[in-house]
Parts: C-alpha cells; sequence; structure tokens
C-alpha cells in the first residue's frame, strides 16, 4: 500500500511541476483527463 501512496504522491509532484511550464488552455484538460485516465487503468488493472 505505501508504494501506491508513493505513486500518487510522485505523479501529483510531476504533474503539478508540467503546470507551472503548460498555460491553462485546452492542453491543461488533456493532460489532466489523460492523467486521471491513466491511474484509474493502473491502479484498477
Amino acid at each position: 500500500m505505501k508504494r501506491v501512496f508513493g505513486l500518487m504522491l510522485f505523479c501529483f509532484g510531476v504533474g503539478m511541476t508540467l503546470m507551472l511550464f503548460v498555460p491553462l488552455t485546452l492542453t491543461t484538460l488533456i493532460f489532466v483527463i489523460g492523467s486521471l485516465t491513466l491511474g484509474y487503468y493502473l491502479f484498477c488493472s
């Protein structure tokens, strides 16, 4: 379980870092939806 929480925190940190460089546009929305979808897929499979 610690590995799952570690992975979530790591991905959250990477995502927040990338958001500093990406303007709030359609690209941001696509990135967020893609991250949520990938996270759900990895967690549930």
